[in-house]
């Protein structure tokens, strides 16, 4: 438990062991930190592998903090309590001035250009990007001010909107898209396909709204996956398989004729592209921020 008060330990890693100490399982302590459970227990499983050793009793239904590990709640209460202190004297030292965001990794090439340029105006902007579980966790833990992701109806659930400010900033569509040499397969042949984890939200998305409602007679080999749509869409340039990528991703390709367009005889299926702060902003700057970006994306042309 030592390493528990090594200096790079992480608020956020605190205040998930705390959460599980104060509501007594991970379900209603994912609901409280506001994130499903499955990304819950890898954010648990990654601190555990960051402090280099176990602090829950796996053994036990439901799972519980090890002894050792609740004797020292007052010292973690104390010492969240202080870097919660620290972090917002830093931040609001520099209140206003730095804007951080969290964008899907599509996203991140595509979309945040045209946000970082309406906010680098008279701020500095920080980008980090992720799958849309790894967003969504660095807004609730406040490492950044707002989240960019896609959305869907086809998408696993989020967690309790009551938490969050949305605004949608538009949309755009998934399709499937092939190199030139695989437009015209036999019709014998199983369609290669480079798809997503099933974990990650366009792996979830796919297999809901599109693998599982292919036309009879069309079968498919999964030859790649990747949770990266940049990885997808050079494999689907290397004429590894057919990919799934929004359109901004692929557009420049299609243009160029380096891709085309996968006859599948499947529907574009339409993302919604959605920025999300917390309700109640932990920084300034995000509420700034959010009405700079709501009055640039919706001004009138």
């Amino acid at each position: 438990m030592a390493a528990l008060y090594h200096n790079h330990m992480r608020l956020d890693w605190l205040e998930d062991i705390l959460a599980v100490l104060d509501t007594g399982s991970f379900a209603r302590a994912a609901e409280a930190r506001n994130l499903t459970q499955s990304a819950f227990t890898r954010r648990i499983r990654t601190i555990e592998d960051g402090i280099g050793t176990p602090l829950f009793d796996r053994a036990r239904k439901p799972v519980q903090l090890l002894p050792n590990v609740r004797a020292r709640e007052d010292e973690m209460r104390r010492m969240a309590a202080d870097l919660r202190t620290l972090r917002d004297g830093l931040r609001q030292s520099g209140a206003g001035r730095v804007v951080s965001l969290a964008c899907q990794h599509a996203i991140t090439t595509t979309i945040s250009p045209r946000l970082v340029q309406v906010l680098a105006r008279d701020r500095s902007v920080r980008v980090r990007s992720g799958n849309r579980d790894e967003c969504l966790s660095q807004l609730v833990t406040g490492e950044v001010d707002i989240a960019v992701i896609y959305d869907s109806p086809h998408g696993p659930p989020r967690p309790d909107s009551r938490a969050f400010a949305e605004m949608s900033i538009g949309t755009e569509p998934l399709i499937a898209v092939c190199a030139p040499d695989l437009a015209n397969l036999p019709d014998t042949m199983s369609w290669p396909i480079i798809a997503y984890p099933g974990e990650v939200f366009l792996g979830q998305v796919l297999d809901r709204a599109v693998l599982s409602r292919l036309p009879a007679g069309i079968d498919i080999t999964r030859k790649a996956e990747t949770a990266l749509t940049l990885a997808a869409c050079q494999y689907a340039l290397d004429g590894i398989g057919i990919a799934w990528l929004p359109l901004s991703l692929a557009g420049t390709a299609l243009n160029e004729g380096r891709l085309i367009r996968a006859n599948l005889d499947t529907p574009d299926l339409m993302l919604d592209v959605r920025m999300i702060r917390l309700a109640d902003p932990i920084r300034p700057a995000a509420l700034d921020s959010w009405n700079i970006l709501h009055d640039a994306l919706h001004a009138p042309d």
